[in-house]
């Protein structure tokens, strides 16, 4: 699917590097460039991501409590309650929207626009690990003060997404092979092997809990970075999973 970008690029001011990077201004104070408004994230992507988050923040919230069950002072009896039970229900219907959320995000990586490709999430060409590592100088250990601008995801970021969606299976997996033993439904017991391969529900229950907590240390990096994306570059990272254009600068948009 082709990139869909405006045909009449808006002309910009944009305050000079040095002002952003706190090096020394010059005498004209801000610059004129010409730049392009781009078509990035599709609507099946952003859908995806907002579904997805959501869904994350459910099964994380559901799941603390089912881990450590909680006493609700009532003025009902316990036979007449059933505040937990629809704990452990929405944790389950959050699974199964988890799942088939999941599904469509790898048939979307075959359809889907450049960006939303599985190759721009595996790095296998030598200019993607090049783009890693300016990545980790540039980003993460501030050791260079600026390097190329991607038009998507950068190969860090993405190589991370890709490693994240592995958590995402182990999770599916160790959940319904959890489930399993309390449902009729076909879907849970296609995951039941999990048992007694890793030799009992509690062990897939501990690892269960252990994996759950890279989502919250992963959400907390990622909106952190892009704010930080947002700030320096400013070509609308944040905004553009919510709208799907970003703005990138003529001079820089084809290297």
């Amino acid at each position: 699917m082709a990139t869909n970008i405006s045909t009449k690029p808006p002309i910009i001011t944009e305050p000079l590097i040095g002002s952003l990077t706190g090096g020394p201004l010059t005498t004209r104070g801000f610059d004129t460039i010409p730049y392009r408004r781009v078509y990035v994230w599709e609507l099946p992507v952003r859908i995806f991501h907002w579904l997805n988050a959501a869904c994350i923040l459910v099964l994380f919230a559901t799941g603390l409590l089912i881990a450590w069950p909680q006493t609700l002072w009532m003025s009902q009896e316990p036979y007449q309650q059933y505040w937990f039970g629809w704990v452990r229900f929405i944790h389950f219907a959050s699974a199964y929207i988890f799942l088939f959320n999941i599904l469509f995000r790898v048939y979307w990586s075959f359809v889907g626009n450049q960006y939303a490709r599985w190759s721009a999430y595996v790095p296998y060409k030598k200019s993607q690990f090049k783009n890693m590592l300016e990545t980790l100088l540039v980003d993460i250990t501030q050791i260079r003060e600026r390097g190329d601008i991607t038009v998507g995801h950068n190969y860090m970021a993405a190589f991370t997404y890709f490693g994240l969606f592995f958590i995402c299976i182990f999770q599916v997996i160790t959940g319904f092979g959890l489930y399993a033993d309390m449902s009729d439904a076909w879907l849970p017991h296609f995951f039941s092997w999990i048992v007694p391969l890793m030799g009992s529900d509690q062990s897939v229950r501990e690892w269960h809990h252990i994996a759950s907590w890279a989502f919250p240390i992963f959400t907390v990096i990622h909106v952190y970075l892009s704010f930080y994306h947002d700030m320096v570059e400013g070509r609308g990272t944040t905004s553009a999973i919510i709208g799907g254009w970003k703005f990138e600068r003529d001079d820089e948009f084809n290297k």
